[in-house]
């Protein structure tokens, strides 16, 4: 036997092609009828000044980020016609968010279904046709604007259960978590597992009014200035709109910085969803800390027990969640301030950050 057929005879079957090499539609008749969940993501790449128009809702066509996210969702609906070997699948829910960070718009799409086959490609699908719907919004002011990284992020459901771009099971093959093994901290989908950086910083401020330029932001730059008189380099301040937080909330910490604070969104509007965004990116919860934020926040005033803001570790990057007002951000930071650098160093176990 040659090297080449021996080669071959060690891969698996490609199970979209029968035994003449031809073309098919795999049959999962057979296969057990679970919930599947697939995350994908993207990026439109484009200028400063676009992104800000973008914003700002102040581009030639108007609504860009719901236009693009309802493209998604059709495009998720329409994936089996698209890509002719798919099968059609009932979705139950298609979610599509939007962040920002200096260069470009990060695109999340969530699919899910009830049934025999995965939705990873419903999840691509819609974040290629967001993302080329982004293109066509901006193009009459950029039209070198580029569309980049599009791929699976995770997935779960069927015989794999859950996979992670970055996970890998003991037998060394890449992304495969067992359905009944613990998580581990690669199965959040937008975390790298890598120590965090020493010494730097990052700010999101969760405003709706702020990301689309009409309220001025008076939090992110505090918060950035206090980070740096403590000898923090702080990344950027992100200012993305409620219902984007969660996704920008994953890029950030995917970027390991040592401290992430965010501003905004922790009360009970229903377009408060800071807390939420937080939390499934959290292997360890402080409520010390958080409590002490709204026990600080009392003295002032009571409505500060409404505040439903938390606190944890995500690898190794402390995340907490300040109050959206002056007042409260002020609040927050002077109990920080007993206290970062002590948690700093034991997080990243050993003396303070340097």
């Amino acid at each position: 036997m040659n090297q080449n057929a021996a080669t071959n005879d060690a891969l698996p079957a490609l199970t979209h092609l029968d035994a003449d090499g031809r073309a098919r539609m795999v049959d999962v008749g057979d296969k057990a009828t679970t919930a599947r969940t697939a995350v994908a993501t993207g990026r439109l790449i484009t200028r400063p000044d676009v992104l800000a128009l973008v914003r700002a809702d102040n581009m030639p066509k108007p609504d860009v980020l719901a236009t693009a996210r309802i493209a998604g969702i059709l495009g998720a609906k329409k994936t089996s016609e698209l890509i002719p070997l798919c099968h059609q699948v009932p979705l139950s829910s298609v979610k599509i968010d939007f962040s920002f960070d200096s260069e470009s718009i990060l695109i999340t799409a969530t699919a899910k279904t009830t049934g025999q086959t995965g939705v990873e490609m419903e999840a691509l699908t819609a974040v290629a046709i967001a993302g080329l719907t982004l293109h066509d919004m901006v193009k009459a002011v950029d039209p070198a604007c580029i569309i980049s990284d599009v791929q699976l992020r995770e997935k779960t459901g069927g015989k794999r259960g859950h996979w992670t771009s970055e996970g890998g099971d003991a037998s060394g093959s890449v992304g495969v978590v067992p359905a009944d093994a613990a998580p581990a901290a690669s199965a959040h989908p937008h975390r790298i597992a890598a120590n965090p950086r020493p010494s730097t910083a990052a700010v999101i401020v969760a405003s709706t009014g702020g990301a689309a330029g009409t309220r001025e932001d008076t939090t992110g730059p505090v918060i950035a200035a206090w980070l740096t008189a403590r000898g923090y380099s702080v990344d950027a301040v992100t200012i993305v709109a409620d219902a984007n937080i969660a996704a920008e909330l994953a890029r950030v910490v995917a970027t390991a910085p040592s401290v992430l604070l965010t501003t905004g969104g922790t009360g009970l509007s229903p377009t408060d969803q800071t807390p939420e965004g937080t939390l499934p990116l959290l292997d360890r919860q402080l409520p010390g800390i958080a409590e002490a934020i709204r026990a600080k926040g009392l003295a002032v005033t009571p409505t500060a027990a409404l505040s439903r803001a938390v606190a944890g570790i995500s690898g190794g990057t402390i995340i907490v969640n300040l109050p959206g007002s002056p007042g409260g951000v002020k609040d927050g930071l002077s109990v920080l301030d007993g206290v970062l650098d002590h948690l700093v160093a034991q997080v990243h176990g050993g003396g303070a950050h340097e």
